[in-house]
């Protein structure tokens, strides 16, 4: 359990404060707290908001089922904001939409066999293609080398997993990731 008092600091309130500031981007009604892991007067108001709108009673106080009820909306409000890429590209093709992907395939360099850290450069070239057949014989996909929304979406779910949160320990929950 949370506690709300003032003097309560550390990971699960920054953790509760990622989830509520995501939430803000969904729900305008919330306001935009930052996550600095202490439960404060805007984390508390954040929280009785959802209360009130979601799950009341509202008391302030984050027990394992308001934890639990706040867990869920963010995996939704994930799923909303992470939206799949405007195009589609392939092998010899340029758009400034590749710069993202080309960016978390760097990344993801770093930490997993296989993915080369080719340039970031706008250009569906060899690199590229590697990197998008890689992604798709890791997900038992067809061997393409394009990059569609579902490839989008698996690169976006791996930066996040292997880049993101590896490099924020406090946000270290994959539960919170959601979708498969």
């Amino acid at each position: 359990m949370i506690r709300t008092d003032a003097h309560f600091i550390g990971r699960p309130v920054r953790s509760l404060q990622t989830m509520l500031r995501t939430l803000s981007y969904v729900y305008p009604f919330l306001p935009r707290v930052t996550p600095d892991g202490i439960f404060g007067e805007r984390t508390l108001e954040a929280v009785m908001l959802l209360q009130r709108e979601f799950f009341p009673p509202v008391t302030g106080r984050v027990d394992q089922g308001t934890w639990d009820a706040i867990a869920a909306l963010y995996r939704q409000a994930e799923d909303r904001l992470s939206s799949p890429l405007p195009i589609t590209t392939s092998p010899g093709g340029e758009s400034v939409h590749l710069n993202a992907p080309q960016a978390a395939f760097r990344g993801l360099a770093e930490t997993l066999d296989g993915v080369e850290p080719g340039a970031v450069n706008g250009r569906h070239d060899g690199p590229t293609t590697r990197n998008l057949q890689w992604l798709q014989r890791a997900g038992g996909r067809p061997e393409t080398g394009n990059l569609d929304p579902e490839s989008w979406d698996t690169l976006n779910r791996l930066q996040r997993i292997f880049v993101t949160h590896a490099q924020s320990p406090s946000l270290t929950r994959p539960e919170l990731l959601g979708g498969g």
